[in-house]
């Protein structure tokens, strides 16, 4: 089985990553063949700038537990805090 793949940057600046292979099919039951199918899949990746999805929500939920903390504690900003 071989997988060949190309890369480029498409017209929406996205890095476009297209690997043909092989998509492997076992069907259920015994002495049954596997099906072979040759396939493409396309990858996309957006190189937008900022840090990822993943260090995107974890400074989100940093914002909201500090958020939450100040509410709680009084500490907010435009408060009745006097």
């Amino acid at each position: 089985m071989e997988t060949k793949g190309t890369e480029k940057v498409n017209e929406q600046g996205a890095i476009e990553t297209k690997v043909e292979t092989v998509d492997v099919q076992l069907p259920p039951g015994d002495n049954k063949e596997p099906r072979m199918k040759n396939v493409g899949v396309v990858h996309l990746t957006h190189d937008s700038g900022n840090k990822g999805v993943m260090a995107g929500a974890a400074d989100a939920v940093s914002r909201a537990f500090n958020s939450a903390k100040d509410a709680v504690s009084g500490g907010g900003h435009g408060g009745n805090n006097k």
